[in-house]
């Protein structure tokens, strides 16, 4: 299948294209993708550039439709897209299934917001003077999105901007082209205008900051590593563009003496290794008391231990593939330098299965520090550290000692402490006696310190980046 750019409400096709690997057994090629460059970039944009004044002036039900009608179809083809996504990213298929859905009820939920936009009428400080205060679209906006989740990121960050006026040009990244190809197909059969959706496949150091440093995109919604988004900050900073980011996280797990010890392990097994580890709210940093610690790490190893590794489209299979043979090399070497600085490794070896691909097992390190290297840097992928603490008061401090901010959790039976944690973790989103990961579409997302910048992504909180505010003041 050829996955072509959707620039200016049309196809097409480049000079250059990559072919996009299956991570579960790299004979099978997905698809072949197109490979945009710099004069693709420009078309694309400037196809926004002149489609944003009219659907910035579109009714909310023209929205509503188009958004309707995206949302719909994704839903009714959930099963479909879903194995796609888990063909070329290594989710397994319940989870790519799931996500496919989540999509789907994401364009669902903003084509409702399409009708829910509201504004002020207030009275001003001075006799006879009416306020109306309104939001109206930001322009063009730029979306760059990463390959962990190729089909419910891109939907997040397009089905706002839409909702609220804007139009699109989406770079999503190159590992993962055939998701954001669908998402543009059933876009472009939704009656959205030409030009106020466009897709751009290529290489993020190519058409990235040629998207960030052109004047006709007036904003940039970014989702990746934490080096490309102080980049990108410092670029649109310097071009007075707006900017949200969403980057990386060392999320902390707490588990206090009297948690329930199989509400523990099942929140920590799946944080730290479902969906492959590779989440940026992934549960990476156990930090566990004394007197539930030997009886935890026991029981999380051994469930560790049985989760069965294979081919994502395969029945049974609890985690597939890591994403790409460059990342599972980062993983097992962040394996490797814990084990040098003193952390019992269980699991963390490549694994030679029936199919040719990119697997390793779940990697649990006991006996670790906060000060590692394992504790301090984002490895992304099925590796979780643990730390031993004396009690809440120091696991809350070690849980806050770093640099990330996005999610944090803690498995306890303690309303005190639940309560304490949920107000004092440092970090965007908390989560009692659940796994850090796994999140809602209607309420807000995004963290703290060095995870986030901006404002957050999501729910009707959403509309503080996809829009501006306008204050009118009026003498009758």
């Amino acid at each position: 299948m050829d996955f072509k750019n959707y620039i200016g409400g049309a196809w097409h096709e480049t000079t250059e294209a990559v072919n996009n690997i299956n991570p579960s057994d790299i004979s099978d090629i997905v698809g072949v993708a197109a490979k945009a460059g710099a004069g693709d970039l420009d078309q694309a944009i400037s196809a926004a550039h002149h489609a944003a004044p009219a659907w910035g002036k579109s009714t909310p039900q023209q929205r509503f439709d188009v958004l309707d009608f995206i949302g719909s179809e994704i839903l009714a083809r959930k099963e479909e897209l879903g194995r796609l996504l888990s063909r070329e990213e290594g989710k397994t298929l319940p989870e790519g299934i799931g996500e496919a859905a989540r999509a789907g009820q994401i364009f669902k939920f903003f084509a409702g917001e399409t009708l829910r936009q509201t504004g002020d009428r207030l009275a001003s400080v001075r006799p006879g003077v009416d306020v109306d205060v309104t939001r109206f679209p930001v322009g063009v906006i730029g979306l760059i999105t990463p390959w962990n989740f190729p089909i419910a990121i891109p939907a997040w960050k397009i089905a706002p901007a839409l909702a609220y006026g804007n139009a699109v040009v989406l770079k999503p990244a190159e590992l993962v082209p055939g998701c954001a190809w669908a998402i543009a197909e059933i876009i472009s059969r939704s009656g959205l205008p030409a030009g106020v959706f466009n897709l751009v496949m290529g290489r993020g150091s190519e058409i990235g900051p040629k998207m960030i440093e052109d004047p006709r995109v007036t904003a940039i919604s970014f989702t990746g590593s934490v080096p490309t988004g102080r980049g990108i900050a410092a670029a649109c900073g310097a071009n007075l563009k707006k900017v949200q980011l969403e980057m990386g996280g060392k999320n902390p797990m707490v588990v206090l003496d009297d948690a329930d010890l199989d509400v523990a392990v099942d929140a920590c097994l799946n944080g730290a290794f479902f969906s492959t580890g590779q989440r940026c709210t992934a549960s990476s940093r156990l930090i566990v008391t004394e007197g539930i610690h030997d009886k935890f790490v026991g029981a999380l190893a051994e469930a560790a231990a049985n989760l069965k590794v294979g081919n994502a489209l395969e029945a049974g299979v609890q985690m597939g593939p890591v994403v790409d043979e460059k990342q599972l090399a980062q993983d097992l070497e962040y394996v490797s330098i814990a084990a040098k600085e003193g952390g019992k490794v269980l699991g963390g070896e490549r694994l030679s299965l029936a199919s040719d691909g990119f697997y390793m097992s779940p990697a649990l390190i006991s006996e670790t520090t906060n000060n590692m290297r394992i504790n301090r840097e984002e490895v992304f992928g099925p590796v979780a550290s643990v730390i031993r603490v004396r009690d809440y008061d120091e696991a809350l401090s070690v849980a806050n000692d770093t640099e990330f901010g996005l999610s944090s959790g803690i498995c306890t039976q303690s309303l005190k402490h639940a309560s304490h944690f949920k107000a004092n973790a440092q970090a965007g989103m908390v989560m009692v006696n659940l796994p850090t990961a796994g999140v809602d579409y209607h309420v807000p997302f995004g963290g703290t310190k060095g995870s986030s910048f901006g404002s957050r992504e999501q729910g009707a909180y959403a509309a503080e980046f996809y829009t501006s505010v306008k204050t009118a003041y009026t003498l009758p």
